[in-house]
């Protein structure tokens, strides 16, 4: 009798040993899949290439996260299986047929407090941490499980294609551009970022989905010099300018035939006064001498492979053409980086300060030609730049029409007056929010 008691109590203590086990197995299975499906891979690769070899097995280990996933779902279901059942088979024993309801109720409490909640917590508040600790055991675990994985997955996808489902794992996974929109979005909202840091970083991340066509200055703002001009005039206007580079025509302004830079003109001009000795030379100076040869690029060229094209020529400078060749505006370097940065100014500019500031009433007085992406990224606003760049092209796009001075239009959340027109442009106007937004302050 005491021999068959010393047994049972023998089994009891491996039994519960083993369901222990199977708890323990289970909170590492669980920790794991929350560490690496919820670790950042530019954290681990950032730990990786500083020599963390945790760190370079967690970003292999998570390439296939499908088969990363199998694995774990295997590894987890099997443990709390096994161990349910041990606990059903010891309760039953030492209880009876009440031992069924208790063991599932004590393996419930167990498993969602140790196995469950416990190592998810503590994975999900140090991810990479976590995923760099077991990234090894998980990887091995894959490789070991990987024939049952695949026979699983087979069997899913078999089912999903008669069922006339389709997965595709990679379709609906962010690009690095929105993971880190996202981020940026995130740290903003919570404060660790603040709008102008924000502001720059997206710019950067836009200038592959932006054309030149967006920023271009229109033909119409285009300082050019008439290469007819007698050489008197054309140095005095150079001079007088506010740019360094503009354009040279012949006959009508489409008909560029180069650039000219103010410092190429007056170096050819103080080299010709020195040579001959008489300042009267300058009267008969032919400006085609120093002309740089006109670059033209394209109105639908994506601003990124723009400005790539400008540091690989080694200029500053191109003139924007349509599909047919006809001159529609000009870009230069900076515009693109303005982008990025904001608005650079320098004792030339002419140009007024179009920082926004609204009246009494809330009310912001803008230019039409300034951007829509401008006007959002100074008032934190969402109006659509789609259909057009400007805010006056925004509204003539919406009203259908070129609107009468004084006209009102609300779209989009925001209330558009037009107050000033210049024959068919639209030059002023005063917009504000239909519902007040708190703005922080700048």
């Amino acid at each position: 009798m005491d021999d068959a008691s010393s047994a049972l109590d023998f089994a009891a203590f491996l039994t519960i040993g083993a369901i222990l086990i199977c708890l323990i197995l289970s909170a590492f299975f669980s920790g794991s899949e929350t560490a690496l499906t919820a670790a950042s891979k530019a954290k681990l690769r950032a730990r990786a290439d500083k020599g963390d070899t945790g760190a370079e097995a967690a970003v292999k280990v998570t390439a296939d996260s499908e088969k990363l996933i199998g694995a774990i779902l295997l590894g987890n279901n099997v443990v709390n299986i096994l161990a349910a059942s041990l606990a059903t088979a010891l309760f039953t024993r030492l209880l009876g047929a009440s031992g069924v309801a208790i063991a599932t109720l004590v393996m419930t409490v167990l498993v969602l407090i140790f196995s469950e909640v416990m190592p998810k917590t503590y994975a999900i508040s140090a991810p990479e941490k976590v995923a760099s600790l077991v990234a090894r055991p998980i990887r091995l675990l894959t490789i070991l499980l990987a024939p049952i994985v695949t026979v699983v997955r087979a069997i899913v996808g078999l089912m999903l294609s008669i069922a006339g489902l389709k997965t595709d794992p990679g379709k609906h996974m962010f690009s690095i551009e929105e993971e880190i929109e996202g981020a940026l979005s995130i740290g903003h909202a919570q404060g660790a970022v603040n709008k102008e840091d924000r502001d720059r970083l997206l710019g950067a991340l836009d200038l592959g989905n932006r054309t030149v066509e967006e920023i271009m200055r229109h033909r119409s703002e285009i300082q050019m010099i008439d290469g007819s001009l007698p050489p008197e005039t054309i140095l005095e206007t150079v001079l007088a300018s506010p740019h360094t580079r503009l354009p040279v025509y012949r006959e009508e302004r489409e008909n560029v035939v180069g650039v000219v830079h103010a410092k190429d003109l007056l170096r050819a001009v103080n080299r010709a006064v020195r040579e001959a000795g008489d300042a009267q030379v300058a009267r008969k100076f032919d400006i085609m001498d120093v002309v740089m040869p006109p670059y033209f690029v394209p109105e639908t060229s994506v601003l990124d492979e723009q400005m790539r094209e400008f540091l690989k020529r080694r200029t500053h400078f191109a003139l924007v053409v349509d599909e047919y060749g006809s001159l529609r505006g000009l870009i230069t370097l900076e515009d693109i980086i303005e982008e990025i940065v904001g608005e650079i100014a320098d004792e030339h500019d002419t140009e007024e300060d179009q920082t926004l500031k609204p009246n009494g009433t809330g009310d912001y007085l803008v230019e039409g030609g300034m951007t829509i992406r401008d006007l959002n990224r100074q008032l934190d606003w969402t109006l659509p730049d789609e259909e057009a760049n400007t805010v006056a092209g925004l509204v003539i796009h919406m009203a259908q029409s070129i609107p009468e001075q004084g006209q009102v239009f609300s779209f989009h959340g925001y209330r558009f007056e037009v107050v000033t027109r210049r024959e068919n442009r639209i030059t002023r106007l005063r917009i504000r929010p239909l519902v007040p937004v708190a703005r922080e302050d700048a």
